[in-house]
């Protein structure tokens, strides 16, 4: 990574710690866009990217201070960013199970047959994608969705970093998000990331 030539990475963040504006600027052009793409692959989403990436500055300015101790600067903002990400996934879809509680209240008396078929389509959909996903990627789903692991105990059990339980689980959030963009709706979708995001973490 070029940061500057006139700091090096350690040298930036003491500077950052101490307040220095100009040392922050350099700092946010350096991983900025790298930032962006990184978290644009797991929500699929511009918006949303730009936003985590903002949040996630603000957020290092208010605690700049503590930088100067942080030893591997890429790692920690990539898991901040991270968690920014997922944060927002399952606040859009503690929303969205809000409005569809709301509406499942207002046509209680009236249930829907095809409502609940098309739930049961989306769940033999889902099904199906995990299937596809590629044999480790499905692997740490099932361990995290279906039998409940965190990611330090999948990474034990399979001898693989908590860096790399996390990728697969990024890639199958996204593998999974794509394929039920098509013909589903929304909330469905954003009901089945809730899930995926809460056994990812």
């Amino acid at each position: 990574m070029n940061i500057s030539h006139t700091y090096s990475e350690k040298e930036l963040l003491l500077q950052v710690a101490s307040g220095n504006e100009d040392a922050f600027a350099t700092l946010f052009n350096a991983w900025r866009d790298k930032l962006y793409f990184y978290i644009l692959r797991i929500t699929d989403s511009s918006q949303d990217a730009e936003d985590v990436v903002q949040e996630v500055f603000v957020k290092l300015w208010l605690i700049r201070k503590s930088l100067q101790d942080v030893e591997h600067f890429g790692s920690y903002l990539y898991r901040m960013a991270h968690n920014y990400a997922v944060t927002g996934i399952r606040r859009m879809a503690r929303e969205t199970i809000r409005v569809s509680e709301l509406q499942a209240n207002a046509n209680a008396d009236n249930p829907a047959a095809d409502e609940i078929l098309y739930q049961k389509q989306l769940h033999e959909k889902l099904k199906t994608i995990v299937t596809a996903l590629p044999q480790q990627q499905r692997l740490v789903y099932t361990l995290s969705r279906e039998q409940g692991l965190k990611q330090e105990d999948i990474a034990q059990q399979l001898h693989i970093s908590i860096s790399t339980v996390q990728n697969h689980m990024t890639q199958a959030l996204r593998t999974i998000r794509k394929e039920l963009g098509g013909g589903y709706s929304r909330t469905a979708i954003y009901l089945i990331l809730a899930a995926i995001a809460t056994k990812s973490s």
